[in-house]
């Protein structure tokens, strides 16, 4: 999908070379941007800021807007379409960081430079994310019309008759959403705004917020003229953080405020191109010990849920010296065959790098499953160089096996060997495509087992790959176990997520963590049954809720890496200036989606469907629609022009009403254990169609023979001289499944004649 994008930007660049401007004005693309590599196209053309792009199936209407270049007429269709990028004539970059989250809201104009002002298109806007980024709304405002996304629940979005089509709405890459707005006239202004949230980066004592910022040459205007203004506006409230410190900046940006754990910073300028690179912006906190702090809050008005909101978080700090815990580790892998590839390499590069990191205090074991389970060694291994290699050189003969996926017996084996240690941290790694039946009595199991085991019982680290493993299942059972979640379904991120979940287990600082209020207070309810426990690479954040009144004091307990106990008094404060709901959403949405998940509770996913239409977060239980509200239809309406005849009430459809359209589903569900039967490998890339030039050999197999295999355009069919009328027919009905690449060019090849 991403490489199929990537083509049809490459072809509408082609494609907008017939925009001539005028003798004092630059060509669209000039500066021309360089040739693009020939490994990695998809990355080259994938957008690293938002971008509009016109979406042209007929070629013959790409001109200036403004004044007709006459260019020659070119015959046949793009299929599938070309992406012509738009220019943009302001950008306005609003950042709002709460913590360790980020919300960011991006302002900008596009034209339709592109096309015929007597023709239309439809504009597709592409809005990369940053780190676990989520979209949060997209708004479009055009002379005639608006539009505006929604979330509603999934019993609404079953009256909604019309249906989008998956590429206008919807994910390209799990961290570009992509939408379609229909039919735009060609020279009109189009005014968007962009919402997403985001998570900053934490490494060292010090957050670091990255915003995809970076502009192509060709989307600056051609006409020298126009003004371009570029602004950047960054608030920072770090909760009840004292003594930041700033770091870096990518922009030029400069102080207009600060206040104790708050400040802001604004940059503003007129621009001759725009920003080249992403926004980056670093600040750390002073302290170099672990510390902590609870935040509690009031819900707003249209909160389905009224008791008060907290949210603890603990920092640990800025000292590498701390101590981490002994490890005592087991990698639990399938090797089914939907693992093939660069899952399964990928995940025995990531292992044996894991394994290199260990001490040689550490030890280490290793599970291969399918149907079948495999064990590296019988007993655990200590982590010398020779039994690292061993394991290295064990793990690389392992290949994909037929079969079926069988989680529970491996867990098992893993949770046996780790059922008595002591003086270490027992760790348990599961790695898995696939979704099985038994995932609620497995989170069951483990809950009996890891609930009698005592001080340091094993924690359960999980990682998914692909969407037809069950995400909340995998998310369950690291909650009960104490442990990390993540998952990817862009193979292209597998690598950094999977050494990101390892390292953050590895530097374990702080493990069974308690806090006193949250065992004797009945009327504190926290999402996560088990506290995680913190790691000095990631602050732990825990959310929940409470009724009547929160105690004065609060204490968190645990046990450090030398296994003393330790004990911190927690800092409470009532957050003023934080939209605590916004900021803890996501994470309350996750947990108790889980939740819901594993209980089969009919009113927790109706209270996760409330929480994310009032916090435009996506959820399984929600879907996204577009609304489509006509300014014209609203003057005739508050004109009184129009009436309604008397009819049944039920039947009347408000004028004034926005239309509305579904888009596909964009959360990830709850596994596929039909996929997972099947063995079909996991990727966030859909199937690919029939290559164009496949489907014209094939469609032309009793042609005449002379046509070219790239040329799709009807000039062809007119001046090809020896051309019988059964070509004809059978090219005029293949048009639509070809591209149109170098019509003029290819017609010169293919015939010997200018195709004039």
């Amino acid at each position: 999908m991403a490489e199929d994008f990537a083509t049809a930007v490459e072809d509408g660049l082609k494609l907008a070379k017939r925009i001539y401007l005028g003798k004092d004005k630059a060509v669209m693309t000039a500066p021309k941007p360089p040739s693009p590599p020939v490994q990695g196209l998809a990355d080259y053309y994938l957008p690293s800021a938002p971008m509009v792009y016109a979406v042209i199936s007929d070629p013959r209407f790409v001109d200036n807007p403004d004044f007709p270049s006459y260019q020659p007429h070119v015959y046949g269709r793009c299929d599938p379409p070309a992406l012509i990028p738009l220019q943009m004539s302001g950008v306005d970059l609003e950042v709002n960081c709460y913590g360790d989250t980020a919300f960011v809201q991006i302002s900008g104009k596009w034209r339709v430079h592109c096309v015929m002002g007597s023709h239309s298109c439809d504009c597709r806007i592409a809005v990369p994310m940053g780190n676990q980024g989520s979209i949060l709304g997209v708004e479009v405002d055009l002379p005639k019309k608006s539009y505006s996304t929604e979330l509603v629940g999934l019993e609404e979005s079953k009256c909604i008759e019309k249906i989008a089509r998956p590429q206008d709405g919807g994910f390209l890459k799990p961290h570009i959403f992509m939408l379609t707005i229909p039919q735009v006239d060609g020279g009109t202004n189009i005014s968007i705004k962009l919402r997403w949230s985001q998570k900053l980066l934490y490494d060292d004592g010090q957050f670091t917020l990255t915003v995809p910022f970076s502009f192509p040459e060709y989307v600056t205007p051609a006409v020298r003229k126009i003004s371009k203004k570029e602004k950047i506006q960054l608030n920072v409230n770090s909760g009840i953080v004292t003594g930041i410190l700033c770091k870096a900046t990518s922009h030029p940006l400069k102080e207009t405020k600060r206040h104790a754990e708050k400040f802001s910073f604004l940059y503003e300028s007129e621009v001759l191109t725009w920003s080249k690179t992403d926004f980056s912006f670093s600040y750390s906190v002073s302290s170099s010990n672990m510390f902590g702090g609870v935040l509690l809050q009031s819900p707003p008005l249209y909160d389905h849920d009224q008791r008060d909101m907290f949210c603890v978080y603990l920092l640990p700090g800025s000292q590498k010296s701390m101590e981490v815990f002994k490890k005592e580790v087991v990698f639990v892998i399938d090797i089914t065959d939907s693992m093939r590839g660069r899952p399964l390499e990928g995940t025995k590069n990531a292992i044996s790098s894991a394994m290199s990191k260990l001490g040689p205090e550490d030890s280490f074991n290793i599970i291969t499953f399918s149907s079948e389970t495999s064990l590296f060694s019988t007993s655990m291994e200590l982590a010398s160089k020779e039994a690292i290699e061993r394991a290295t050189t064990w793990l690389s003969t392992k290949s994909t096996v037929e079969g079926s996926t069988c989680i529970s017996i491996p867990l098992e084996h893993a949770y046996e060997m780790l059922s008595n240690t002591s003086g270490s941290i027992p760790m348990i790694f599961l790695i898995t495509d696939g979704a099985v039946e038994d995932e609620r009595n497995i989170c069951d199991q483990m809950k009996k087992r890891l609930k009698n085991s005592g001080s340091l019982c094993p924690r359960i680290h999980t990682f998914g790959i692909g969407s037809f493993c069950n995400h909340y299942f995998l998310r369950m059972l690291a909650m009960i176990g104490r442990g990390e979640f993540d998952a990817v379904c862009d193979l292209d991120l597998f690598d950094n997520r999977i050494q990101k979940l390892f390292s953050n287990a590895f530097s374990t600082v702080l493990a069974d963590i308690t806090v006193d209020a949250f065992n004797d207070h009945e009327q504190i309810e926290v999402y996560s049954s088990c506290i995680p426990d913190l790691s000095f690479e990631s602050p732990l954040t825990i959310c929940g809720r409470y009724e009547g009144s929160f105690p004065d004091t609060l204490k968190a307990k645990g046990i450090l890496g030398d296994l003393s106990s330790f004990v911190m008094d927690l800092k409470i404060v009532r957050a003023k200036d934080i939209p605590l709901d916004r900021v803890l959403a996501r994470q309350e949405i996750d947990l108790l989606t889980a939740q819901a998940w594993l209980s089969e509770n009919k009113q927790l996913e109706q209270k996760v469907a409330q929480l994310s239409k009032v916090t435009c977060n996506i959820s399984e239980y929600t879907r996204m629609v577009l609304l489509e509200k006509n300014k014209i239809d609203k003057a005739i309406e508050s004109s009184g022009a129009q009436k309604v005849k008397k009819t049944d009430p039920h039947k009347i459809k408000d004028p004034l009403a926005p239309r509305k359209t579904l888009l596909q589903s964009l959360s990830v569900g709850f596994g596929d254990l039909t996929a997972t039967a099947e063995n079909i490998r996991p990727g966030f890339e859909e199937l690919k169609l029939p290559d164009a030039a496949e489907v014209f050999l094939k469609a032309t197999s009793n042609c005449c023979g002379r046509m070219c295999n790239r040329c799709c355009c009807m000039c062809c069919v007119q001046c090809c001289s020896n051309m019988n009328n059964q070509c004809a027919i059978v090219l005029t009905q293949i048009f639509t499944a070809l591209a149109f690449i170098g019509c003029i060019e290819c017609c010169t090849l293919c015939c010997g004649q200018d195709g004039q």
